[in-house]
């Protein structure tokens, strides 16, 4: 693994910064990092308000949605609310359909099934809407590239309206409104709203027309909150402040589908890491292996001990698809070997009988390993659906773009997307996206590499060090957790393998035997001996918190372990 320091912030910031807030020069380095170059900017970073969002009527189209929306309560007609089975699908139906059920009685939710609808909008669902006498569809965190299912709706007297976040095509479908900051002719200040955020925006100014107080949309923000998390969009601009208020919300008022995922958990706060790890997973694998609509059912309920129940399911949900990945992945592995494409600069894999709701994990499984561009492919029906996932650095995207004359459809990100195609082009895109990533990706990025933060010494880990660091969160991209350097450190004698596999270390830390700090390193068991004997080190790391037995307590997570070079 490369270590990278990133470029060095203005030193007069820095100094500015660590005078007038009174942190030290590390701390205000971080701030600086992130764009915080005065006190102001300082205040707004670490206190994110409401008043700092933009309004809703300045997206594209907002307007003529809500209009369209009261015209279809004043004239009782049923609204279906739509969205894609992930996390910021279902946690955009359960938002947008809980908000506008207190208001209106005749609003249904639709989640389209993984295997036989596939992907965003699906004829299966206009045909839904048509035959329940539906006059409305609000599709959620997909629509803005379904331009056919758009007009087959129209056909059948069924208007839309499109919240997507996603990159349009050359033609946008013709809705009633299309609600994407990326349009090209939408002027909305932030670009980076998730699914979910979208829904939110929408309910802000449905809110505002109907005259209601702005604190009725307060408790939603704890699910736009979880999505920014799951769907890895920029922890920045409004993102930032959407997922700070979203966590206070969970942490002062949960919903009772978020609270029985939690209270296993026991941690006096919740993070939006600890979304990541525990509720989002959870909502997934819903999806994945059975149906999302359990998953809105769940972030809906108001009854406890129902969400206990639904939990109590979606909890063996999750521990099936953790099985299942974890043998496709295995499969996956000797399947490269086994066709010697070890060296190749992507993977692309296929066994027609891998489960469709957990290729995308393996996906990432398999960059674990093999650290390149990588596709997973299954059979769905009569075509191949494949999921992709990226290396940092590299637009996964744009590289199936560039063999799309081989696929029925793709949509995603940089660092994932979706794809189907059909079976006979399996290799014909298979070879052209091998070609094209060879050529495309520079061999930089082909070593992992872990961005460096600021040098640190241990003994600078106080407890006011710590609990500034804590307020810097909510973290993710655009604002990652803080990654540290230490020279010189050694294990203080204690050092020992963990985990059921013996692949993790556990040990306590010292410099220049100051001070004396634990450290875990997941899938680290390579770097023992490095260890051992009080030699000394070099460390890559993020500082955490670990909660035990009702204990909290500081510990470094070490990311990677290095013999010292002094």
């Amino acid at each position: 693994m490369n270590w990278i320091e990133k470029p060095l912030a203005s030193k007069e910031i820095v100094t500015a910064l660590s005078n007038s807030l009174g942190v030290s020069e590390v701390l205000a380095r971080l701030l600086a990092q992130r764009g915080v170059s005065d006190f102001e900017a300082a205040k707004v970073f670490f206190r994110p308000e409401m008043s700092q969002l933009h309004s809703p009527l300045l997206m594209k189209d907002m307007e003529l949605a809500v209009s369209r929306i009261i015209l279809a309560m004043e004239r009782e007609e049923a609204i279906l609310v739509y969205g894609d089975y992930d996390v910021d699908g279902t946690t955009a139906v359960a938002l947008v359909a809980d908000y506008l059920q207190q208001y209106y009685h005749k609003v249904a939710t639709y989640i389209p099934d993984r295997y036989s609808e596939g992907y965003g909008v699906s004829y299966q669902g206009i045909d839904f809407a048509s035959e329940n006498d539906i006059g409305l569809i609000i599709a959620l965190d997909c629509g803005v590239k379904a331009v056919d299912k758009v007009a087959y709706a129209k056909e059948k007297g069924i208007d839309f309206i499109i919240c997507d976040h996603h990159t349009p095509g050359a033609t946008l479908p013709d809705a009633v409104a299309v609600l994407d900051p990326k349009r090209s002719d939408c002027n909305y200040p932030y670009k980076e709203l998730c699914g979910c955020g979208i829904g939110f925006k929408l309910i802000q100014a449905i809110s505002m027309a109907l005259d209601t107080p702005e604190e009725v949309v307060y408790p939603y923000l704890d699910l736009v909150a979880t999505a920014i998390g799951a769907d890895i969009v920029p922890l920045d601009g409004e993102n930032r402040t959407l997922a700070y208020l979203g966590l206070a919300q969970i942490n002062s008022h949960p919903r009772p589908g978020f609270k029985a995922f939690l209270e296993a958990f026991k941690k006096p706060v919740v993070t939006l890491t600890d979304l990541n790890f525990t509720v989002s997973p959870r909502i997934n694998a819903a999806g994945r292996m059975v149906h999302g609509a359990h998953a809105v059912a769940l972030l809906q309920t108001k009854d406890m001990a129902q969400a206990k129940q639904m939990a109590a399911a979606i909890e063996d949900n999750n521990t099936e698809r953790r099985s299942l990945d974890q043998h496709i992945t295995e499969k996956a592995l000797k399947q490269i070997a086994g066709d010697l494409e070890t060296t190749n600069a992507s993977t692309v894999v296929y066994q027609p009988d891998w489960h469709k709701g957990v290729i995308g994990i393996v996906a990432s499984r398999l960059i674990e390993t093999h650290y390149r561009p990588t596709l997973v492919f299954t059979q769905s029906g009569n075509v191949l659906a494949g999921s992709a996932r990226s290396i940092k650095g590299y637009n996964v995207y744009k590289a199936i773009e560039a063999c799309s004359e081989h696929l029925i459809q793709f949509g995603g990100h940089m660092y994932a997307a979706g794809l189907t195609l059909a079976p006979e082009k399996y290799e014909d895109f298979k070879n052209a996206f091998e070609i094209h990533v060879s050529r495309t990706l520079d061999p930089d990025l082909k070593i992992p590499q872990i961005s460096i933060d600021s040098p640190l010494s241990l003994s600078d880990i106080s407890p006011k060090f710590i609990r500034i660091l804590k307020q810097m969160a909510p973290f993710g991209p655009q604002n990652p957790i803080p990654v540290f350097k230490a020279e010189g450190v050694y294990d203080t004698g204690y050092v020992k393998k963990i985990g059921a596999d013996q692949n993790h270390l556990k040990g306590t830390l010292s410099q220049d035997g100051l001070q004396k700090i634990p450290f875990v390193a997941f899938k680290k068991a390579d770097a023992f001996s490095l260890l051992t004997h009080q030699k000394k080190v070099d460390i890559v790391f993020n500082i955490s918190e670990n909660y035990w037995q009702g204990q909290t307590t500081i510990q470094l997570q070490l990311l990677d372990i290095k013999p010292h070079q002094g």
